[in-house]
């Protein structure tokens, strides 16, 4: 079959003529380039004006940015793939009409590709997420960098690019949206007062909670969490900006290490008890 088609390519044609087919070849590549630089700033240019107006979120606005360059250059490429097979004379209609097994083995292949792009639809449809969130999905914690037709692109908090089909995205969890929760737990000794450390507790929270901005409701002393083994947990919790919640969090962790040392307040290490036995002698 791909001797038929090979055979169906004019040859004869091609050697002839392949000085000039080269200088073709180069001027609709140099064409391709213009017309791809042009069109990307083109969008760029549409979508600063957009951003302008404020008419949608900004990171909705990147979402579509870079969804509207990724179809862009998807069909400026297929035009180039078509535009390269006129020059050689290659009749696609043949390629099509005898591709027999390998057009039915594409069509197999192609059923991941296609539900990658419906997928990739329905989360911009639904507006699951957008540039810029944090989110979790597919085994993977990170912020969006882009979405595409056929991948998201998530960021890791290590600094990795993960590269997810969007076929794989069976559940999303989105954690930029509305606020956050910023929690901390810390642990006092058994000997210590808990009233006393409650009330120190509550100082924190009120002197910081007029301090940082970034604090929506809270942060409040719920109070003795857990009873551990060798501690006793109260737990902290504040409403934050979104995004901002593990600064807060440090924040307070640092603030409660300060207060509890100028109060001699002991935050214990984890104790140990090991235990020995002897065997005892044997009478003889």
């Amino acid at each position: 079959m791909m001797i038929d088609l090979l055979a169906k390519i004019h040859w004869e044609d091609i050697l002839k003529n392949t000085g000039f087919i080269i200088l073709k070849i180069i001027v609709i590549l140099i064409v391709f380039w213009i017309a791809k630089k042009v069109g990307e700033r083109f969008i760029d240019h549409t979508f600063t004006k957009v951003k302008g107006k404020k008419a949608a979120s900004i990171g909705r606005v990147h979402t579509l940015e870079r969804l509207t360059k990724n179809i862009f250059s998807y069909v400026l490429s297929f035009i180039l793939i078509v535009i390269l097979f006129g020059i050689f004379h290659f009749d696609v209609s043949a390629l099509i009409a005898g591709a027999g097994i390998v057009g039915l083995a594409i069509g197999f292949g192609a059923q991941g590709l296609v539900s990658d792009v419906v997928t990739g639809f329905f989360l911009l449809l639904e507006r699951q997420m957008d540039v810029g969130d944090y989110v979790t999905l597919a085994g993977y914690d990170g912020v969006v960098e882009e979405i595409g037709l056929k991948t998201t692109q998530l960021r890791g908090f290590d600094g990795t690019l993960h590269f997810v089909p969007n076929r794989e995205i069976s559940s999303l969890s989105n954690h930029s949206r509305g606020n956050m929760r910023a929690l901390v737990d810390i642990g006092i000794s058994y000997d210590e007062n808990v009233d006393n450390a409650l009330g120190v507790l509550q100082a924190i929270c009120k002197r910081i909670k007029e301090e940082n901005e970034l604090i929506i409701e809270g942060p409040d002393v719920l109070g003795v969490q857990t009873l551990g083994s060798s501690d006793v947990v109260i737990r902290i919790i504040a409403q934050t900006v979104n995004g901002e919640q593990f600064g807060v969090e440090r924040e307070i962790r640092k603030a409660i290490k300060e207060a509890f040392d100028e109060h001699n307040i002991e935050i214990p290490y984890p104790h140990q008890v090991y235990v020995h036995k002897k065997e005892q002698e044997r009478d003889a």
